[in-house]
């Protein structure tokens, strides 16, 4: 598949890492010479410096025979007007954007996006994905990871491994026995930075982060059985009153659990801004950072406190300031994947990754097949995929124990029809069936092709 991805920063960055390693052609293109020069220097792509929208500059990318262009630039404008060009000049059939403006998200005007108007199959807008990983967040406080599959019935949840942990030294195998009603699957594990799909007879030990796959039913129950203790979040002070931390308060006000929020800007105007847009949630104008301003926002009763500014080093700061203050559980928006390690020895309970939500949206409108949605693991290191089996499928009539799947891979869960079933290899796996399958990223194109790709199902 030939593809331009327009914007080599992060998201972009990571988009193109992802497709040049299952080998396809991918150019990108940036108006930083500096980006572009990143991206081929470290990955194998080509790159091409200019302004995305300018239609010459298109075609020097190659969009006369380009598939899929995936405008992913800073300016929701540009991005736009690439995606008008993809379909006005070179008929490119696939075009995907990323818009940031909430003026242009507004659902009065989804009308906008079509052939006759703008031309985008797909808009894909950071910070919803943000507030919607927020609010996961929220629902499995003692997790440093979670994400919803299968409509809303089965959650991954990422669970770090602690002395009181009532499995510790377990085989995973003895688990099934142990809690034969339980529907959880351990489908990776990372231990010191490393990250693994694990098998039968391994154990797990303090310090390791796994990844447990379970029906949302038994979710309190799965964290109870590995030491976790969940409380419902009625408290939450944010800090941050920009678009992320708007949308989170919007999306928290909105929601039936009736959570109080305040929030914690910096900047006046940005303050004000966020106060006129919100009905039930308490604005306070000052620094995240400053103690006395926490207490006076009950930092010490909040169950829990998200720090979502545009600076990493701010988040994590103001987390660690709100446990020392006495605050149950901090979350912080962490951008640069380098920093996640220093969560532990911080103190810091869970993060938000803007860009993997972000590239995990884009990822869910790449993959072949019936793919209904893909989450990209730590840094690029390993996704789960939730796909519908096809009647061409070498899966299809197969029981699980026969299917030959690489060694980095492993099925969390089954739902047939309205049932939501625990894989086990006796298991027929039929048309028509979905799947999520946690697999290694070296692995990604083997999945892809047991779910059939075919341009038919693209």
């Amino acid at each position: 598949m030939k593809v331009i991805i327009c914007g080599a920063g992060q998201v972009g960055w990571q988009i193109a890492r992802h497709l040049s390693g299952e080998l396809n052609d991918v150019t990108v293109v940036d108006n930083n010479p500096d980006l572009v020069r990143r991206a081929t220097e470290t990955l194998d792509v080509q790159g091409i410096a200019g302004f995305a929208s300018y239609p010459d500059v298109l075609n020097r990318a190659g969009a006369r025979d380009a598939d899929m262009i995936i405008a992913a630039t800073h300016s929701d404008e540009v991005n736009m007007v690439t995606c008008q060009m993809a379909h006005s000049v070179f008929s490119i059939q696939r075009k995907i954007a990323r818009l940031r403006s909430k003026s242009y998200l507004e659902a009065i005007h989804s009308d906008l996006y079509r052939r006759d108007h703008l031309p985008i199959d797909v808009v894909i807008s950071p910070e919803r994905e943000v507030a919607a990983a927020a609010m996961r967040r929220l629902s499995a406080p003692s997790a440093f990871d979670t994400e919803l599959f299968m409509d809303g019935k089965a959650q991954l949840l990422g669970i770090r491994i602690d002395e009181d942990c009532p499995i510790v030294n377990t085989p995973l195998r003895q688990l099934t026995d142990l809690f034969s009603t339980l529907s959880s699957i351990v489908v990776g594990v990372r231990r010191e930075g490393s990250l693994f799909a694990p098998e039968s007879e391994d154990q797990l030990f303090v310090g390791d982060e796994c990844y447990v796959f379970t029906n949302v039913k038994d979710v309190a129950r799965t964290m109870e059985v590995f030491g976790k203790t969940q409380k419902k979040q009625d408290r939450v002070v944010i800090v941050g009153g920009g678009n992320v931390g708007l949308e989170v308060a919007r999306t928290l006000e909105e929601s039936e659990s009736r959570v109080r929020a305040k929030i914690i800007e910096r900047d006046r105007h940005c303050a004000e801004l966020a106060a006129e847009a919100l009905e039930r949630t308490i604005v306070l104008n000052g620094d995240g950072l400053d103690a006395a301003l926490l207490r006076e926002a009950g930092i010490d009763r909040a169950d829990a406190m998200l720090a979502v500014t545009d600076d990493d080093r701010a988040n994590m700061l103001a987390a660690v300031r709100a446990k020392a203050e006495g605050c149950a559980l901090a979350i912080a928006l962490i951008n640069d994947p380098s920093m996640v390690a220093l969560m532990g020895p911080l103190g810091i309970d869970a993060y938000i990754n803007p860009r993997a939500t972000t590239v995990s949206s884009i990822l869910r409108h790449i993959r072949h097949g019936r793919v209904r949605q893909v989450y990209s693991i730590g840094d690029a290191e390993a996704e789960v995929i939730e796909a519908e089996v096809l009647s061409t499928s070498p899966m299809a009539g197969q029981r699980l124990r026969d299917i030959d799947f690489p060694e980095g891979v492993l099925v969390g869960a089954v739902r047939k029809g309205d049932e939501l079933l625990r894989p086990t290899g006796s298991l027929r796996i039929e048309e028509k069936d979905v799947v999520a399958i946690f697999a290694m990223a070296k692995d990604v194109p083997e999945v892809e092709r047991l779910m059939q790709v075919s341009i038919d199902f693209f």
